[in-house]
C-alpha cells in the first residue's frame, strides 16, 4: 500500500517554477540550478489537483533547465501530445497563475512521482514506489508493439 505524504513532509524537495507562455499554450519551466533533480525526454507521473497524470519532460530550445511542457491523462498522450487533452492550461488557470507566475513542482518519487501545486497552497500525494527497471522496460515494449 502506498503511504500519503503531504508537500511539507521532510522527504519531498520543492522547487519554485515559472509559467511560461508561448504561441500556442503554456509551460513549466524548471530553472537550471534544480534541472538535475528532473529526468529529460522521458514520461513521469504528475499529480495535478490529486489526480495522477503523465508528462514528458523537456529540455527547453532556446533555454536553460527543464520544461514541463504538457500534462496528459496517458504516458501515449504525454508522448504524442496530439493523440490527448492537455491539462495543464486548464489548471494554471483553475489556480490563477499566469506567465511569468510561480509554480511549485514537489519531488515526491525522483525520476517517477512529481506534484505541481500553486505557492501557499498544500498537497497530498500518494507515494509508491517505482517500477523496477526491468518490469518499465517490459511494459515500454508492450506499449511500443
Amino acid at each position: 500500500m502506498a503511504d500519503r505524504v503531504s508537500s511539507d513532509h521532510p522527504s519531498v524537495q520543492t522547487v519554485r517554477a515559472t509559467c511560461t507562455e508561448t504561441a500556442t499554450g503554456a509551460y513549466v519551466a524548471i530553472p537550471d540550478d534544480d534541472s538535475d533533480a528532473f529526468p529529460t525526454d522521458e514520461v513521469v507521473r504528475i499529480v495535478l489537483d490529486g489526480d495522477e497524470l503523465f508528462a514528458k519532460l523537456d529540455r527547453p530550445l532556446a533555454e536553460d533547465g527543464v520544461s514541463i511542457p504538457g500534462v496528459y491523462e496517458t504516458p501515449d498522450g504525454a508522448r504524442d501530445p496530439s493523440s490527448g487533452t492537455d491539462r495543464l492550461p486548464a489548471w494554471l488557470d483553475d489556480h490563477g497563475i499566469s506567465a511569468g507566475g510561480s509554480v511549485l513542482v514537489d519531488i515526491v518519487e525522483p525520476d517517477f512521482l512529481y506534484g505541481l501545486r500553486e505557492p501557499g497552497a498544500t498537497a497530498y500525494y500518494d507515494a509508491h514506489e517505482p517500477p523496477s527497471d526491468s518490469l518499465s522496460e517490459i511494459a515500454k515494449n508492450l506499449e511500443d508493439g
